[in-house]
């Protein structure tokens, strides 16, 4: 999914009105303002909070590599150079999965 699908569905979750208007860093036009859990880590933890997401932070010894899991949809995002953007990526992700699945 691109950046713009992530962010309508998640949207559509979290019970977010937009108007169709997507900027690539200011993200989806809300009746609230512009909304962008994908840059915006207090509109990450919103969505999180919102949707009751747990989060979860596994590393593995063996590959070197850390994961953040988001509840029990299977998303996991890698962690590396940027923590809080994987964190807020997997959020989104998650959240979209929730929001593909409504009617």
């Amino acid at each position: 999914m691109s950046d713009r699908e992530l962010l309508e569905a998640a949207a559509k979750a979290a019970g977010k009105e937009h108007y169709g208007e997507y900027n690539a860093h200011a993200g989806l036009k809300t009746t609230g303002g512009w909304w962008n859990p994908l840059t915006n880590s207090g509109d990450a933890f919103e969505l999180a909070v919102k949707l009751r997401l747990d989060l979860t932070f596994y590393a593995t010894a063996l590959l070197n590599t850390e994961y953040v899991y988001v509840g029990d949809s299977g998303t996991r995002t890698e962690l590396h150079l940027d923590d809080l953007a994987a964190t807020r990526r997997a959020i989104v992700r998650a959240a979209a999965a929730i929001g593909k699945e409504m009617k």
